[in-house]
């Protein structure tokens, strides 16, 4: 009898030092948070004021007892988007986290599921109207304060479409009854109503899964073989005197300078009337590497440079490649055709990192502020805004692209 009354007595022991070491380890995080935000951030207090911001902070210190570590979190990253800059945010990326095979997008209002495993690729174009029975505009809402690196609407709905795959933050949120497992109602093309239940997977899990993709592309515009980067290229676009440029990602500055040099060469010997730059996939780089493709690009005299540049962005243009898209307006007289981008031209950028040492919680914030556009605008407003359509999107068919194609046709000269 006395030795179970010590094994009882251990245990408590041992839960009671367990839960003290939490509290001190997410205290000491929280400390550092604050202090490394204070010290390193160009303007912490920009939006939220110092008060508010130390307020709410203590009331998460003083909760920690009652929360687990993803409540925390969660609490964090709501407090850290009050902030009010889209690169000042609390990464999980160092957590092991579980997701839902797919992937959903919002098209013409609606979230669609636009990637999903093979196994289910009956799902591929489905709407998606519910999680566990919470309907999708719940589910929005309660993500739409949460998601992180947002900076206006436009990337707010792109980052809600990156995170509800996250089971453990929707089961935070109370939109799931597990983190294990959700049942996803759906509608697929046909109109048939699906109630589905899905295993969430761990990373490495979800890395050996093979995926359906439902893809958009024009059939004028097409990768060459030979291209240097899947995320830097360039092309003609068939049946037009206009080379396409598909902008997605930034290289070193020695990789830029001897891919401009070939590009210098193939818009002469091609005599270009006009550029289509695509920096609707470009998340954010280093914006001068954008500026050498600005320098060279000015150098090819057979562009129609009064009417022919046109620049395509979209809510997942963000940091750099935001910039890129408003000087490109003002260097290359460049249109800007598409939807507003998800950062903003004027705003807080150029992103610096530490990691709380317990949590592994990885904190971004903005070390500079650019003043890249007179007009504060919520992201960059296009010349021409054309927005994705289901109706071509579920057929593959880039309906943005497109049109701005079809408008090279009167340009064009003999």
């Amino acid at each position: 009898m006395k030795s179970k009354f010590i094994i009882v007595l251990v245990f408590i022991s041992s839960i009671a030092c367990a839960q003290s070491t939490k509290k001190e380890q997410w205290l000491s995080d929280l400390a550092l948070y604050h202090q490394a935000l204070e010290s390193n951030h160009i303007d912490l207090y920009h939006q939220i004021d110092k008060a508010s911001f130390e307020s709410t902070l203590n009331t998460i210190s003083k909760s920690i007892d009652h929360l687990s570590d993803w409540e925390i979190a969660v609490k964090l990253m709501r407090l850290t988007r009050k902030i009010g800059d889209g690169h000042t945010a609390v990464s999980i990326t160092n957590w092991e986290t579980h997701a839902f095979p797919m992937s959903v997008k919002k098209i013409s209002n609606q979230w669609r599921v636009v990637k999903v495993s093979v196994d289910k690729k009956e799902l591929l174009g489905a709407r998606l109207e519910s999680i566990d029975g919470t309907n999708i505009e719940e589910v929005e809402r309660k993500l739409s304060n949460v998601v992180q690196y947002v900076e206006n609407s436009h990337s707010e709905v792109v980052r809600i479409g990156n995170y509800l795959p996250i089971s453990e933050l929707l089961y935070t949120l109370k939109i799931t009854q597990s983190a294990q497992k959700a049942v996803f109602g759906l509608v697929t093309a046909d109109n048939k109503k699906l109630n589905l239940t899905v295993k969430a997977l761990p990373k490495s899990e979800l890395a050996q899964q093979q995926y359906e993709h439902l893809s958009i592309q024009s059939s004028a515009v097409g990768k060459p073989k030979n291209a240097d980067f899947d995320y830097l290229w360039y092309t003609n676009i068939e049946g037009t005197k206009a080379t396409y440029i598909r902008f997605d990602n930034y290289p070193s500055f020695e990789e830029v300078v001897g891919f401009v040099e070939k590009l210098i060469e193939f818009t002469t010997h091609n005599q270009s009337q006009q550029l289509v730059i695509d920096l609707r996939n470009n998340g954010g780089g280093d914006l001068y590497i954008g500026l050498v493709l600005a320098n060279a690009l000015n150098l090819v005299d057979s562009v129609d440079w009064k009417n022919g540049v046109y620049v395509l962005t979209s809510g997942v243009t963000f940091s750099a490649g935001a910039s890129n898209a408003a000087l490109f307006r003002q260097l290359l007289n460049a249109q800007v055709v598409g939807t507003p981008t998800g950062s903003n031209p004027t705003g807080y950028q150029d992103m610096g990192e530490f990691v709380l040492p317990n949590s592994k919680l990885r904190i971004t914030y903005s070390k500079r502020l650019f003043r890249i556009q007179e007009m504060i605008t919520e992201g960059v407003q296009p010349d021409r805004l054309i927005k994705h359509d289901w109706e071509s999107y579920s057929q593959g068919e880039d309906n943005v692209l497109n049109e701005v194609i079809e408008s090279l046709g009167h340009l064009q000269k003999p």
